[in-house]
């Protein structure tokens, strides 16, 4: 089980369903949701700054939000400490199913992969194969 998962996305109600799934399914101990992708970049500035062991172990970030989106927190993130960041699993969970979405997402080496809304059991089942257990 992992320690901390982070949810970017400025949908209340998908940031809901995916915290009942990641807790019924038992993925993480604890979910934190940010509406606001600069929230969210604030917090983990200061969690790499100060308290590293807050850092997520798991980030599923979605692309088309208000203020920051999803591309221009990337770039921001990628000025985070890499000691801090390589050890988080950063996936893109985005309702865009729009091809070059896609591809630019892979060419950014922070996204480990893209998925499609909704979060599910098999996606996390996923996750939990591919990339925590590697």
């Amino acid at each position: 089980m992992l320690k901390k998962v982070v949810l970017i996305d400025d949908d209340q109600i998908n940031n809901f369903v995916c915290e009942t799934i990641i807790r019924s399914e038992n993925f993480a101990e604890r979910v934190v949701s940010y509406e606001w992708a600069e929230d969210a970049l604030n917090n983990l500035k200061q969690a790499a700054e100060q308290n590293p062991e807050e850092f997520p172990d798991l980030i599923f970030l979605d692309i088309n939000m208000p203020g920051m989106d999803g591309w221009k927190f990337l770039d921001a993130y990628r000025s985070l400490p890499e000691a801090v960041t390589k050890k988080c699993c950063l996936f893109m969970l985005s309702s865009a199913v729009d091809r070059e979405d896609i591809i630019c997402a892979k060419t950014h080496s922070e996204v480990r992969d893209f998925f499609s809304k909704p979060l599910s059991p098999e996606i996390l089942h996923l996750i939990k194969e591919d990339y925590l257990l590697t």
